[in-house]
C-alpha cells in the first residue's frame, strides 16, 4: 500500500532531516510515527502527499511513484487530518465535509448523500450539517475534520497529531471512536504523535524515530516487551513496564470479581447502609439481571438526598467501563488519563463481572518492578 525506499530529506544542514528511510506499510494497517522533537516523523509523513519534496529515494502509494503524479491530484486522493482541524469558518458542516468533492465537481445530490452517510459514522445528528464550525465543540469539530478526510473514500489517510489539542477525556473518547472506525472501513493510516500512550493504544505497529532514522518498528506489545536499545527503553518510561508483562495482557486476568453493587429500586438509605457495611464510598448500580446501569457515591448521595429516594433517581449514567477482554495496557491508559479510582468490567451482555482499581494496578506495578517482597528479603538474608 505505502512503501518508503531509501527516502532522504536534506535541507543542506550537517545531518539530513530523514536519512535513508525504508519501511513498508500494508493495506489496512494503522502505523504510528513517534520520537523526540526534530526526529523527522512529521517530515516523513508530509513527503507522502508531497507537501515536502523528497531529496533522494522513492515513495510508492499502491505501487505508483508519487513523483510521477500531479501533486494536487495526489493530495485529493489521500486523506489528511491535522491538529488545527482547519475547517472553513464561513462554510457549513456539510460544505466542509464535502469540500474535496466540490473541487472534484460532484453533483449536489452526491454531496448531500455523502455528507449524511459520513455524519452517521460518528453518531452526530443530521441537523448538524447546516451548522457552522463555531457552533460545535472541539471534539465535534475534530470529528468533522476526520469525516472530511474520508469524504472521497481514500484508501490512505495521513494524520498529524489530530487529537493533541483536545482535553484528555474528549481525546480518549475520540481515539476509541477512530480506532473502531478505521477497522470497520479498512483504511491505511499513517499517524504522527508525540504521545507514547496514544501510539501504544492506537497502532498496529509503532515506528520510533531518532535523528531522522528508524530506531525500532514493531507491534506495541513487542516494543514494550523487547525495547531495541536504551533509548527506546528510556523513551517508553519505567511506568509502562506493567504494560509489557507477557503473562498479564487482559483486564480479566487482574480484575477483582466481587465489586460492591446496589440494585435499581433500592433506596438511598439502603445504599448508604451498604457503603458503611462494606467500607466503600461508591457502589455500582445494577438491575435484576446484573446489567450495569450506573454508579452512585457519597458525593452524589449528598447532593441528591433531599430530592431523590431511589438510587436510579440519583445515579450517574455517564462513566467509563471496559470489557473483560480489553487489553490491560489500554485500560491503564484510560484510568491514568481520566484520573478515575476504578473501572467496572462487563461481559458481552453488559453484565458486571468485576472491577479494576488503581490499587490493583499499583500492586501489579510493584510486583513487576520489585518482585513480591519475599524474594527481596530472602536475597538480603543470603547476602548476609
Amino acid at each position: 500500500m505505502l512503501e518508503f525506499k531509501n527516502v532522504t530529506k536534506n535541507y543542506g544542514r550537517d545531518k539530513p532531516a530523514v536519512n535513508k528511510l525504508n519501511l513498508k506499510i500494508e493495506k489496512g494497517e494503522f502505523v504510528c510515527f513517534i520520537g523526540p522533537s526534530g526526529c523527522g516523523k512529521t517530515t516523513t509523513m508530509k513527503m507522502v502527499n508531497r507537501l515536502i519534496d523528497i531529496t533522494e529515494g522513492t515513495i510508492l502509494v499502491d505501487g505508483k511513484d508519487i513523483n510521477d503524479q500531479d501533486p494536487v491530484e495526489l493530495r485529493r486522493s489521500i486523506g489528511y487530518v491535522i491538529q488545527q482541524i482547519g475547517l472553513m469558518p464561513q462554510m457549513t458542516i456539510k460544505e466542509n465535509i464535502v469540500l474535496v468533492g466540490t473541487l472534484l465537481k460532484w453533483s449536489k445530490e452526491k454531496k448531500d448523500e455523502r455528507a449524511r452517510e459520513l455524519l452517521k459514522l460518528v453518531d452526530l445528528p443530521e441537523e448538524y450539517l447546516e451548522k457552522y464550525p463555531h457552533e460545535l465543540s472541539g471534539g465535534q469539530q475534530q470529528r468533522i475534520g476526520v469525516l472530511r478526510a474520508l469524504a472521497v473514500n481514500p484508501p490512505l489517510i495521513l494524520m498529524d497529531e489530530p487529537f493533541g489539542a483536545l482535553d484528555p477525556i474528549t481525546r480518549d473518547s475520540l481515539q476509541d471512536e477512530f480506532k473502531k472506525l478505521q477497522k470497520e472501513l479498512d483504511k491505511t493510516i499513517v499517524f504522527v504523535t508525540h504521545d507514547m500512550d496514544e501510539a501504544l493504544k492506537l497502532a498496529d505497529r509503532v515506528v520510533i524515530m531518532r535523528d531522522g532514522e528508524i530506531v525500532q518498528v514493531d507491534t506495541p506489545d513487542e516494543i514494550l516487551r523487547h525495547p531495541a536499545n536504551d533509548f527506546v527503553e528510556e523513551f517508553l518510561g519505567k511506568e509502562r513496564l506493567i504494560q509489557g508483562r507477557p503473562d498479564v495482557t487482559t483486564v480479566g486476568q487482574i480484575m477483582e470479581t466481587s465489586p460492591v453493587t446496589v440494585q435499581v429500586g433500592e433506596s438511598l438509605k439502603s445504599a448508604i447502609s451498604t457503603m458503611r457495611d462494606k467500607h466503600v464510598d461508591s457502589l455500582l448500580v445494577i438491575d435484576s439481571e446484573h446489567v450495569l446501569k450506573g454508579y452512585i457515591d457519597i458525593e452524589i448521595i449528598n447532593l441528591a438526598y433531599k430530592k431523590a429516594d431511589k438510587v436510579e433517581e440519583a445515579m450517574e449514567t455517564e462513566f467509563l467501563f471496559v470489557s473483560k477482554d480489553s487489553l490491560l495496557r489500554d485500560t491503564v491508559y484510560k484510568i491514568l488519563r481520566r484520573g478515575v479510582k476504578y473501572v467496572p468490567v462487563v461481559d458481552k451482555e453488559h453484565r458486571v463481572v468485576g472491577i479494576v482499581t488503581r490499587a490493583t494496578l499499583a500492586t501489579l506495578v510493584y510486583d513487576t518492578i520489585w518482585g513480591d517482597g519475599f524474594d527481596i528479603e530472602e536475597t538480603t538474608a543470603s547476602a548476609e
